[in-house]
């Protein structure tokens, strides 16, 4: 596995919990958003980014700062899988919408995405996230179907894994 880091918006702790189980299993480290610069994008070649949905479907407030800095690095020829949290019940309209927002604010970098999801066995009404009918990453719901939580990780990590 080339270098890979697993980096994160988290406001409660629930996609930080997330992000490590995530980064356990792969074997590579964790950076809150926060901390995240243009020199830890360049020295990994696989990242895998992180949030959490709020409001209306929007980011979590630490990404705003972090999707600048992404753009305003080079992300051709990387490798990038997002995961992100929601509440499929209470924002059903809006399920991991932030994902949607991370993916299209770096679409166009030239980094390769992996890591899309069938919607199947997802309870939700709308989602910026789905991409061609396709979740373009790993929903969450750690509030509503937590008992989901860690099966959906071991399947996404099998299918990740071997593009990284």
């Amino acid at each position: 596995m080339n270098t890979t880091i697993v980096i994160y918006g988290s406001s409660t702790g629930t996609c930080e919990a997330i992000a490590e189980k995530i980064a356990s299993k792969l074997g590579c480290e964790t950076l809150n958003v926060q901390d995240l610069t243009a020199d830890i994008v360049d020295a990994n070649q696989n990242l895998i980014l992180g949030t959490s949905t709020w409001g209306a479907g929007e980011l979590q407030d630490d990404w705003y700062d972090g999707l600048k800095t992404l753009q305003n690095a080079n992300l051709s020829g990387k490798t990038i899988a997002i995961f992100g949290c929601g509440d499929c019940s209470s924002y059903s309209d809006t399920f991991v919408g932030g994902m949607g927002e991370l993916y299209n604010g770096i679409k166009d970098s030239g980094a390769r995405f992996i890591g899309a999801v069938e919607t199947g066995g997802y309870t939700f009404d709308d989602s910026e996230a789905v991409i061609d009918g396709k979740f373009i990453g790993l929903p969450l719901d750690d509030i509503n179907e937590d008992d989901k939580t860690d099966t959906r990780i071991e399947t996404w990590i099998a299918i990740i894994s071997p593009e990284l």
